[in-house]
């Protein structure tokens, strides 16, 4: 492998690195790289949908990091699991697929990535994408991307029906797919499940990809640097099995090592603001201070209640109640193992004045903590979780290398709540979620509060609380982001890296600000159109 030379070489085999894979082999004509530090995602925590609780603190598929203390959370310490497996985050995620609404993509054109308006991406979703449904115990499917979401409505647990209820009392609208025209509105979440199997990028896109001989995977493969002739990225430099090595790319190298990892890399390669790189004793090749910055995720809130109802807790919780529900997988595909406990939520606005939603709500049937331990632990009382998270936060964080050492994680500072705008947006939310919880439906489904209820706090009490125990969703965004020029941003809207040839980033480091719900779909998305334009650029006429 030691000097071999590739069309194309993408760094990151996650969500937008196995599309990449899959796009530039396609014809056959351009020979194509595609380098992991992780490992096989043939593991069946990551194939049996619900596994995730079980990757969610498992260095073996999981990066693990921690970002520094937070000064709008009280100084607290946050977790960040990152993928680290063939299909990344999308391997060890809950599997929610949200578009996004489509006033984020405007506002993504508006900031100077031009051709990623609503109009121009709403075509990629849909040739991505495989619609699937059980109607009347038959499967339709609507569509032939390769990306399956299944509306799992014939599956939810019992307990769900109480949420639509209590959102019918609170006149809150409904929807049947917060991925249609109606996006507004309390449902059910579809999920990236084929068949009672998770579907993540990896399976979606690498796997069909595989046998092609002019595709190349390397796993449990380190990149330490991105490799340059003058100004032009010429290949990567590699370690795998403790051997170091080179690579060159004849085309481009393609970064998709996700928001915390591509602008590390980038940095690590001289590319990021001069003055911390010579500090951190790395050469700068050139200064760009916007690498690392701009960086955007989603705060949410948990209050969990003990139900008057059986809830998921008592399937899962008990031993016999395990082995049940793994037969019926085993022999069906279907129960609760074959789908995510994110089964209820949708987009609402937090009141008349809003333009848009600008909530994204959770109502989950079951409580479970993930605090501490290995993994989440369901509560063995039957219990539901409600949860918002504001859509488009305004504060902006960073992350940066910590040293030229590539093993050494980054520093990752959320700077979470540091504007007015997000500080209002909490009370908000908690203030929607509470005209839910006074509902006569849910009033009766709870037996207690086991945190403090926000239908009953005053304003500091919220404000208090969320700072306590808010966290981060695991949506990070914008590390690398497209915009007008490098004063503003890393990337044109081409996804080309400012002022170097031959080298881009192609993730969700890119958005130029934080879609409104979860990020897996978009990221997606972005790299199936980030390979129409590097196959456009290369002379390829692209084929949907």
């Amino acid at each position: 492998m030691n000097g071999a030379r590739f069309d194309f070489v993408v760094v990151g085999a996650g969500s937008a690195g196995c599309v990449l894979a899959e796009r530039l082999s396609r014809s056959g004509r351009h020979t194509v790289l595609l380098v992991e530090a992780g490992g096989s995602d043939r593991r069946p925590d990551i194939r049996v949908p619900i596994g995730y609780g079980f990757t969610f603190r498992n260095p073996a598929v999981n990066w693990m990091y921690s970002a520094e203390p937070d000064p709008g959370l009280n100084g607290r310490v946050a977790y960040w699991p990152r993928g680290r497996v063939l299909g990344g985050s999308s391997s060890i995620n809950a599997m929610v697929y949200c578009r996004g609404l489509p006033p984020d993509f405007d506002d993504w054109s508006a900031a100077g990535a031009k051709g990623w308006d609503w109009k121009s991406v709403l075509p990629v979703f849909e040739r991505t994408e495989t619609k699937a449904r059980r109607v009347n115990g038959r499967l339709e499917t609507t569509g032939d991307g390769p990306l399956w979401v299944t509306d799992e409505t014939d599956q939810v647990h019992p307990l769900t029906a109480r949420f639509i209820e209590g959102a019918h009392e609170a006149q809150w609208p409904i929807t049947p797919d917060a991925n249609s025209d109606k996006w507004e509105g309390l449902g059910f979440f579809h999920n990236n499940t084929r068949m009672g199997w998770r579907c993540s990028s990896a399976s979606a896109f690498l796997k069909p990809a595989l046998r092609r001989p002019n595709l190349t995977v390397l796993t449990k493969a380190m990149v330490d640097s991105i490799l340059f002739d003058g100004k032009k990225a010429t290949g990567i430099s590699i370690r795998q099995g403790g051997r170091s090595q080179t690579v060159q790319a004849d085309r481009e190298v393609i970064v998709s090592a996700g928001a915390v990892n591509s602008p590390k890399l980038l940095q690590l390669s001289g590319l990021g603001p001069a003055e911390h790189l010579r500090e951190t004793g790395v050469e700068v090749l050139q200064d760009m201070p916007e690498v690392g910055g701009g960086m955007q995720d989603h705060l949410a809130i948990t209050y969990l209640y003990e139900s008057n109802e059986p809830s998921l807790n008592g399937m899962l919780y008990p031993l016999h109640g395990r082995a049940w529900v793994a037969l019926r997988y085993a022999l069906t595909r279907r129960g609760p193992l074959s789908m995510s406990i994110n089964q209820c939520g949708g987009f609402l606005k937090s009141g008349p004045d809003r333009a848009f939603p600008d909530m994204q709500i959770y109502c989950n049937p079951a409580t479970y903590s993930s605090g501490g331990g290995d993994k989440p632990r369901l509560d063995p009382a039957p219990g539901f979780l409600l949860s918002f998270q504001p859509c488009r936060p305004t504060s902006r964080g960073r992350i940066d290398i910590a040293s030229p050492d590539p093993d050494a994680p980054p520093r990752i500072r959320p700077n979470s709540l540091a504007t007015e705008d997000d500080r209002a947006a909490v009370l908000r939310g908690a203030r929607l979620l509470g005209r839910l919880i006074d509902t006569p439906t849910i009033k009766t489904l709870v037996k207690r509060s086991k945190q403090p209820d926000p239908s009953t706090m005053s304003d500091e009490e919220i404000h208090a609380d969320f700072a306590e125990r808010g966290a981060t969703n695991y949506h990070p965004t914008c590390t690398c982001r497209m915009g007008s020029d490098s004063t503003n941003s890393v990337l044109d809207s081409r996804l080309k890296v400012h002022g170097v040839e031959a080298l881009r980033v192609v993730d969700a480091s890119a958005f130029p600000n934080i879609t409104s719900g979860n990020t897996n779909a978009p990221t997606i998305m972005l790299a199936q159109r980030g390979a129409d334009l590097i196959l456009d650029d290369a002379g390829e006429t692209v084929t949907q």
